[in-house]
């Protein structure tokens, strides 16, 4: 029994860290969208989400035969010396497709915002109809991501989860211990996913400090699908760094405000809170 709940405590906390950058890529594109449908679409999206992982781990033969090479460089290019020094750049398989992929698929979306708000244009009425019209958009873009981040998620648990696990005196299957902490996952993510999609719209710099990450998560994504592996948590760490740096000179700045500002900053964010 206490074995399946430190399972299930070790899984959750594993896949709410790696669903964070699932959470900014939400708060970005969500942000797109009229006012009043955001915070269906961030719910709808990660309950389609949540879906698509429990059919992953429902599946999760053909997850794990994604790992198995289709493809090797050899064939093409001989044994090359960065082949013979870097073996396990050789062989491609599907998960180094999909992650190559997502991960160009995430550096196009957030460049292509950053852009965005650099010209800083005023969109017109027929922009705001196109706008409106990519609610469904939204959710298969959430859904289409959280598939790829989800992968190394699902591969990691199977290795951290027995085949069998004993529950009061039970032999149950360790895919039920995965799907119960992704469903406790995605219900963290649920419930505060509008608070921090508004902290992120709220702020300007904070939004493009969210997009550079998704930018440095996407280039890392394509590093991993082209057989590139490097430590992870030095990236978060940096993230992480970044996002402590960015909160203290939102705390300068507040301070700088003057009066009047003050009571137009306080106003937004009351208008926020009673439209959230």
């Amino acid at each position: 029994m206490w074995e399946a709940l430190i399972a299930i405590i070790a899984l959750s906390a594993m896949e709410i860290v790696l669903g964070i950058d699932n959470i900014v890529f939400i708060a970005i594109v969500s942000a797109r969208l009229p006012e009043e449908q955001r915070p269906n679409a961030r719910r709808l999206g990660l309950l389609a989400a949540l879906v698509m992982r429990i059919i992953l781990l429902c599946t999760i033969s053909w997850v794990m035969s994604l790992k198995t090479d289709i493809f090797e460089w050899t064939w093409i290019v001989g044994n090359t010396e960065l082949l013979t020094e870097h073996p396990e750049m050789n062989g491609i398989t599907w998960k180094d497709i999909i992650l190559f992929v997502g991960g160009l698929f995430l550096i196009w979306k957030s460049v292509s915002e950053i852009h965005e708000k650099l010209d800083d244009h005023e969109h017109s009425e027929e922009d705001a109809k196109k706008v409106k019209a990519t609610f469904n958009g939204v959710i298969l873009q959430i859904m289409a991501l959280d598939i790829i981040f989800s992968l190394d998620s699902v591969i990691t648990a199977v290795g951290m989860v027995k085949e069998k696990v004993n529950v009061f005196g039970f032999a149950l299957s360790g895919i039920w211990l995965m799907v119960a902490a992704v469903l406790i996952s995605v219900g963290v993510m649920i419930t505060f996913a509008n608070t921090i999609s508004d902290f992120v719209e709220r702020h300007p710099t904070l939004k493009m400090l969210a997009l550079s990450f998704l930018i440095l998560i996407g280039v890392m994504l394509v590093a991993e699908g082209a057989g590139a592996h490097f430590d992870k948590g030095y990236v978060y760490f940096a993230m992480a760094f970044a996002l402590g740096v960015e909160l203290l000179n939102m705390r300068v700045r507040s301070l700088r405000l003057t009066p009047i500002e003050k009571k137009i900053a306080d106003r937004k964010r009351q208008e926020a809170q009673e439209g959230a």
